[in-house]
């Protein structure tokens, strides 16, 4: 017994002598835990003015009531005159609003979904829909394509003039509608135009292009691409000068010929750009209403009538504004499926 407790007594003697009691350790503290304390040392996440002094909550709260009162002239000019509008062109889409209800617009009819099961049977509707289908098929594709090939020929082909042609090929975007439908009415005239003046020194006859049902749309269609290729231009233009030097130097010295680097460097690399003008250049091409309000007025034959065009026919020359709302909801409903593809398709190729 006595061994026993001189053998025990000096370790309890060695705990005692080494600071250590019988205390249970407390666990580490990790992760996001231990980080807290120093990310309140350091002030992460801590709302600051643009010198860096954090915000007390009460100046926090004026801080936020100023941005709102900064951002008032905005959202009023945006509630005023587009939110309610658009609010209100939705609720008309859903009325036989007319004429008679512009003193008393609370008047109007509910119709449901009448405007929009007559526009399936409307033959001129359906025409319409028709050429903004044609005019977006051949338009968008010849705008992307002429843009990115005058894009390319700029960033590689030209050095010493490319400011004078980017300002060139863009100068057509800026200019006025009634200014551009008065250039091509003198190229397009049959008689006195441009086009007649080259044919007449082969001994051909000009045809009467804005005239002809086969040739109206194709030459809105010429007239749109020449309008908007600078745009795209201009941003594939953007998105190749983004591209490292580096990479096409490295595809070179792999013995990378001009068209293999633009098909395995370039057009890869500019797929985010080709996504963004896709998607604008379609939207502005389904929208078209410049072009056939100035130059054909929808005609011959309505053969150049667009969705756009009718819609202001129905809405301002016959007032049938709930009618005329319905095709303009029909259209927004097209615009955002077609988008909504454009970006599945393009979007995955990106990742």
């Amino acid at each position: 017994m006595s061994g026993t407790n001189s053998a025990e007594r000096p370790a309890s003697s060695g705990r005692a002598a080494a600071g250590t009691t019988d205390t249970p350790a407390e666990p580490a503290v990790t992760g996001k835990a231990a980080a807290r304390p120093l990310r309140k040392a350091a002030g992460v996440g801590t709302r600051t003015t643009s010198g860096g002094t954090p915000l007390r909550p009460d100046r926090l709260s004026r801080h936020n009531l100023s941005g709102w009162l900064y951002s008032t002239p905005f959202l009023a000019f945006f509630v005023t005159f587009m939110a309610v509008p658009i609010l209100a062109t939705l609720v008309m889409s859903f009325t036989d609003f007319g004429l008679r209800n512009v003193t008393n617009p609370f008047d109007a009819e509910f119709v449901g979904l009448e405007n929009y099961s007559e526009l399936l049977g409307d033959e001129q509707f359906l025409r319409a829909l028709f050429n903004t289908g044609y005019f977006v098929v051949l338009g968008v594709p010849l705008t992307i394509g002429c843009g990115l090939l005058a894009a390319v020929l700029l960033n590689s082909g030209i050095e010493r003039f490319r400011t004078f042609f980017r300002v060139g090929f863009y100068a057509p975007v800026v200019t006025a509608i009634v200014a551009v439908a008065v250039v091509w009415r003198f190229v397009l005239d049959p008689s006195e135009g441009l086009i007649a003046g080259l044919a007449a020194q082969v001994g051909l006859t000009a045809p009467d292009f804005l005239a002809s049902e086969s040739l109206a749309m194709p030459s809105l269609i010429a007239m749109a691409v020449w309008r908007n290729l600078g745009t795209s231009m201009v941003l594939f233009l953007a998105g190749l000068q983004a591209i490292p030097t580096e990479v096409r130097e490295a595809a070179k010295l792999d013995g990378a010929g001009a068209f293999q680097e633009f098909r395995r460097i370039t057009v890869p690399l500019l797929r985010p750009t080709m996504l963004y003008v896709t998607v604008m250049t379609t939207i502005g091409f389904l929208n078209v209403f410049e072009e056939p309000f100035v130059m054909t007025n929808g005609g011959p034959s309505d053969s150049t009538l667009t969705v756009s065009l009718l819609m202001y026919r129905e809405g301002f020359n016959f007032f049938n504004m709930g009618y005329a709302s319905s095709m303009a909801y029909t259209l927004f409903v097209i615009i955002l499926a077609v988008t909504l593809l454009q970006m599945r398709l393009l979007k995955d190729k990106t990742k």
